[in-house]
């Protein structure tokens, strides 16, 4: 399983992002899989990547949590979470993410 987190600097999500993707592959059995940390740095880096924004789990190439958004730069992303919005997915539905790859 390849497991990647697209982030920029300027976004603190990403950090709570990755440790939660820690645990739940942990909480998985997938111990042994370690998220790629892919620092996205320019507007042209983004637009080439489709990078909708700071953090980006991608699981075997595929983003689990893609909407309709169709704008690439340097952003936070929000996801929709139980009870609102927020600036990473829920432990829960990065493990569903995960178990369902």
């Amino acid at each position: 399983m390849d497991v990647r987190l697209r982030y920029f600097d300027g976004c603190p999500s990403w950090e709570t992002t990755y440790a939660w993707l820690r645990e739940a592959l942990d909480e998985l059995g997938l111990s042994g899989v370690e998220p790629v940390l892919e620092r996205v740095e320019t507007p042209e880096e983004a637009e080439r990547l489709h990078f909708v924004g700071s953090p980006t789990v991608l699981i075997d190439g595929r983003d689990p949590f893609a909407g309709n958004e169709a704008m690439y730069g340097l952003a936070c992303r929000v996801y929709e979470v139980p009870g609102g919005l927020a600036g990473s997915p829920t432990r829960e539905q990065l493990r569903e993410a995960l178990a369902a790859a």
